[in-house]
């Protein structure tokens, strides 16, 4: 199932997404929030009537860096023999359509395409076998970055928490094997990056037990899983898309903060 969050006369809610064709999508109104039992209200709404919100509001984003190969490689680090994690607030994230606001003190904005998982539980010490349990679903994400202040600070903060700098969406699905599908990236509708997520070097279950032995995960919690090789520069007035088998595509597009 295709679930999304939006807002519509001033309200907000979650709905079913149902339809194949972009311009004949409709959403099922949710009754409740689909973290836990819910029901579909058979009010159905265009996609078209509404704007498409960032599918969750995550009390954190828990990122994970270089988890793909080629991607350390083409930025000169090692791949690491455990996952490491970074943080972006939730001040970050925005939706599908929303502005990435280019950052004042960054010269060098670069795209990051990433498999996102939402978490759909309060968990903490994830077993292994019980990492599907505690999974709501999967979005697309882009990991914008501010790739000189990364280089020149030694924590990311600034470089990779900048308010718009989480763009997730279109919506969650919740139907879905995460462990192959095609991830790319286009800037203006030429292609930057290629790759699939069974080229992660730390599985989405590696990940999950990783930093759940450290905190507890709550539902709408977002975690990012790294990045293919192709990262590079935005500038402002590019529209950027991710695109995710079985999940669909996000697009933003980069503006200069006002």
């Amino acid at each position: 199932m295709r679930i999304a969050r939006f807002s519509i006369d001033g309200n907000v809610a979650f709905g079913a997404v149902e339809g194949e064709k972009q311009d004949e999508l409709v959403l099922d109104i949710i009754k409740g929030i689909p973290f836990a039992d819910f029901e579909l209200s058979g009010t159905k709404v265009p996609v078209s009537k509404v704007r498409l919100l960032p599918p969750v509001l995550p009390n954190k984003v828990v990122a994970f860096g270089r988890n793909y190969a080629d991607h350390a490689k083409e930025m000169g680090n090692e791949v690491p023999d455990a996952p490491f994690a970074f943080f972006k607030p939730a001040t970050s994230v925005v939706g599908p359509g929303d502005e990435i606001q280019y950052p004042s003190f960054s010269q060098d904005v670069h795209h990051e395409a990433e498999l996102a998982v939402v978490i759909g539980r309060l968990c903490r010490e994830v077993p292994r076998e019980r990492v599907k349990d505690v999974i709501f679903g999967y979005t697309c994400a882009n990991d914008v970055t501010a790739r000189d202040v990364q280089k020149r600070e030694k924590q990311w903060a600034r470089a990779k928490g900048f308010d718009t700098s989480c763009p997730l969406g279109p919506w969650v699905e919740t139907d879905l094997d995460p462990h192959d599908l095609t991830i790319q990236l286009t800037v203006n509708g030429g292609q930057r990056q290629l790759g699939r997520t069974s080229e992660m070097i730390h599985s989405i279950e590696d990940l999950i037990v990783n930093i759940s032995e450290a905190m507890t995960l709550l539902p709408g919690d977002v975690i990012l899983t790294g990045t293919p090789a192709g990262v590079g520069p935005l500038h402002v007035g590019d529209e950027v898309a991710v695109t995710i088998e079985g999940i669909g595509t996000l697009t933003n597009k980069v503006v200069k903060r006002g």
